[in-house]
């Protein structure tokens, strides 16, 4: 449960500075309201990205592994689209903006991660 929060909290603050720091990226609300975008963001990430992330494997494979940040791209479009018609305050204007946006969130989370000293979810061996 920690580390699910603690995942949660780096994604937030991933997000708060690509709404600062990216041209498009934008967020008008309370802090609050950035803590459930950040939710929408996990979200995403956990049930639609890893779908077409499969489905785009050869692309992902041929491109070794480019095209990933197109996928991290999406998923951010994918989010504001979502926070846009929940009304959280949340958009991201273009597909260029969700680019860069998706790979400053990917970079700050990679940081923050290393910073929290954060452990990745074991991986169960069947013997």
């Amino acid at each position: 449960m920690r580390d699910l929060l603690a995942r949660w909290l780096i994604n937030t603050l991933a997000l708060y500075v690509a709404v600062h720091v990216v041209p498009g990226v934008d967020y008008h609300g309370g802090p609050g309201g950035i803590l459930v975008v950040a939710a929408v963001f996990g979200l995403v990430n956990a049930t639609v990205r890893p779908l077409l992330a499969l489905l785009t494997c050869p692309l992902v494979l041929g491109t070794l592994g480019l095209f990933l940040f197109v996928i991290n791209a999406l998923m951010l479009l994918l989010t504001g689209w979502l926070s846009n018609h929940l009304a959280l305050g949340f958009r991201v204007t273009g597909f260029g903006a969700a680019f860069w946006g998706g790979l400053l969130i990917s970079l700050v989370s990679l940081f923050l991660s290393i910073v929290v000293g954060e452990k990745e979810v074991p991986v169960t061996r069947i013997p």
